[in-house]
């Protein structure tokens, strides 16, 4: 019998979002981020969680949403996005869903808004958009974030 997905549903503003739950690690609050020059305009900067500078992927900007400051409620998202730990910034984890594949809708087999977009989860309570952590950076975003890291490294040793 085939394993059931299972999701972790967020909201960003009034977007719920699923991300498959085999990329998350854990949902923490969120912290102070610092800018980081050179990156992708979809980071937001980095932060240090438990000692380890993560970037911080802004699905904000991904999606298109209005910008806002970081708020006490806000969360971070810890993901293995494309072979690399980073931060989801999300406003909050509504909690883990379980739904059978005829609950999905596949955004491949038509035309997708944007390359992140995996499909729609259709949940009695509402739709869910899938999100793909793997295809949050474009290749070119990942060279220059790769750059921008390296860049902070070399200033901060």
């Amino acid at each position: 019998m085939a394993r059931v997905p299972e999701w972790l549903l967020v909201t960003v503003e009034d977007v719920r979002i699923a991300i498959l739950l085999d990329a998350v690690d854990r949902v923490v609050s969120a912290a102070e981020i610092t800018p980081l020059p050179g990156s992708p305009p979809s980071i937001r900067g980095v932060a240090n969680v438990a000692g380890e500078i993560l970037p911080v992927f802004d699905l904000r900007r991904r999606f298109k949403l209005p910008a806002r400051a970081l708020l006490p409620a806000d969360h971070f998202a810890l993901v293995r996005a494309a072979g690399r730990k980073a931060i989801l910034l999300i406003d909050h984890a509504i909690g883990l869903l379980k739904e059978l594949p005829a609950a999905l809708a596949d955004a491949r087999t038509g035309t997708s808004p944007a390359p992140h977009i995996r499909g729609v989860i259709i949940a009695d309570d509402g739709l869910a958009l899938i999100h793909d952590v793997d295809a949050f950076l474009s290749a070119t975003e990942s060279l220059e974030l790769d750059a921008a890291l390296e860049d902070r490294d070399n200033h901060v040793a």
